[in-house]
């Protein structure tokens, strides 16, 4: 162990810096992202979360996951009222957290950045919103990118609301999703 000028060896200043993770609030919304198939109807649909499975694959130093699990709709089903309730719930734990990661339906996530910028303007801390066009239990996937690069963004990003996906992020407000595309772009 190398002594440093004040007498505390290196190995405790890595002990000590690693305790100081940073809090990030993951909010779940379902989506996509978590869509499993029901063999017995047939269909992808959101019954269970499956971001546990997708987080233990990934190897998270420095962060300090804090879940809370609002709903597990399709973003087509959400309300007026679902996109206020997500709103206020990230913009709250902006406030006692280093970050807030938004895991949200594709379809109307832009619906809930929009709501988050008039509810909050520019929130104290990076609010990130990520989701998946193809679920996560399908072979090709989009999922674990799009949540690997929301965890990045939320530790760089200034303070703002994004979306992360497809290798970009774009600032709310005036993202749009692209259909053609299948995609999300400033508008």
């Amino acid at each position: 162990m190398r002594a440093s000028a004040d007498g505390v060896g290196y190995r405790r200043r890595v002990a000590s810096s690693s305790m100081q993770a940073k809090r990030i609030a993951l909010v779940t919304t379902g989506g996509t992202i978590e869509k499993t198939y029901d063999a017995l109807a047939g269909v992808l649909a959101n019954r269970v979360s499956v971001l546990d499975v997708m987080l233990s694959e990934l190897e998270l130093r420095g962060v300090s996951l804090h879940r809370i699990p609002l709903m597990n709709k399709d973003s087509l089903d959400m309300t007026p009222e679902d996109h206020t309730l997500v709103a206020t719930v990230a913009g709250e734990r902006a406030a006692d957290h280093d970050g807030v990661i938004v895991v949200h339906g594709t379809d109307r996530l832009t619906v809930t950045g929009e709501r988050i910028v008039e509810l909050w303007g520019r929130p104290a801390t990076p609010i990130v919103l990520t989701g998946a066009l193809r679920p996560y239990e399908l072979r090709s996937t989009d999922a674990l990118q799009n949540l690997t690069e929301a965890l990045l963004a939320v530790q760089l990003a200034p303070p703002g609301v994004y979306v992360a996906i497809h290798n970009q992020l774009l600032e709310f407000p005036g993202v749009v999703k692209d259909r053609a595309l299948g995609t999300f772009r400033r508008s």
